[in-house]
């Protein structure tokens, strides 16, 4: 079975940031997250050998969550200063080293990967998610798993239909009624309030999803007055909880699976790109992890650890 591996950019160039040191070229333009980015690509090429790779990015444009609810992500400081240009610089790289990345005006990472894992996992794919990000969870299913960094760049989680009920006592299907319940104070906006992680799972477990479980307020208000009263009060915030948080999986935007096969790799000029930014390790590791035919050698010796 052919392996898609699909990376939250946005998500992953935080994350590298912010556990990076702050590495500069020669010329002080800063590179620490691009440093961490490639070091997590090379590492996932090297451990699962996919045969197709993508990359998605937030566009700048507003996303349409925000047409119906304005405080969307608003909380969100401004980018730091020294992070902003590491953006241009890592989809500079992307486009020498022939690795598509997109990014579409009106919609988030999240629905151009859910978009694009939903095609991949009908034509027979094995999907793998690079985030941080856990709405990505909801994706999960037989054949689409969630890569989650936990500590640095390289320790990781696996998330699997299995490890998502052992982690959170749902289906992965059901994450998006979770949220609807508890909210996200990530992206600014509010569940039912009161209700926390273990009520919530009990009521999906209990009715299935958001909608069946106001269909079933009286039986909730017979057996706990308290409990009914909070969902009534927050039926709204549910709502529009549930509407925020659920992943596009048929996004209307151009892509082809063609343009993602690792066949396209560009490794003498992804090296050089690497190379112009003062780094000796990572186009060293590319030579290690792929022959000169552009076959990928073997596993690094520096692997993700899974917990």
């Amino acid at each position: 079975m052919e392996k898609f591996v699909l990376i939250d950019g946005n998500a992953i160039v935080h994350r590298a940031y912010h556990v990076m040191p702050p590495l500069t070229r020669s010329d002080g333009t800063p590179t620490g997250a691009v440093a961490g980015f490639f070091s997590m690509i090379l590492k996932i090429i090297a451990e699962l050998k996919p045969d197709h790779i993508a990359i998605a990015f937030d566009s700048p444009s507003p996303n349409f969550r925000k047409e119906f609810f304005a405080q969307y992500q608003s909380q969100r400081p401004a980018m730091e200063s020294d992070l902003s240009p590491q953006f241009g610089i890592i989809q500079g790289i992307l486009e020498k080293a022939k690795i598509s990345a997109y990014a579409v005006d009106g919609l988030e990472a999240d629905d151009i990967i859910g978009t694009i894992a939903e095609k991949a996992k009908k034509t027979g794919h094995l999907v793998y998610i690079l985030t941080g990000d856990r709405d990505m969870l909801q994706l999960v299913n037989h054949k689409t798993k969630v890569l989650a960094p936990v500590k640095g760049i390289s320790e990781m989680v696996l998330f699997d239909e299995k490890k998502v009920k052992e982690k959170y006592g749902i289906s992965s299907s059901q994450f998006v009624e979770l949220k609807a319940l508890m909210g996200d104070n990530s992206d600014n906006y509010s569940g039912v309030s009161g209700i926390g992680p273990k009520t919530a799972s009990n009521l999906i477990n209990a009715f299935g999803s958001v909608d069946n479980i106001y269909k079933n307020i009286s039986k909730i208000k017979t057996k706990n007055p308290k409990l009914a009263q909070k969902l009534e009060a927050g039926k709204n915030n549910a709502k529009l909880a549930h509407q925020l948080a659920t992943i596009l999986t048929d996004a209307p935007f151009e892509y082809d699976f063609s343009d993602c096969d690792m066949k396209n790799l560009d490794i003498p000029e992804f090296k050089k790109a690497l190379e112009a930014y003062d780094f000796k390790t990572l186009p060293k590791r590319l030579d290690d992890i792929f022959q000169k035919s552009g076959k990928i050698e073997k596993i690094v010796k520096t692997q993700m650890k899974l917990l």
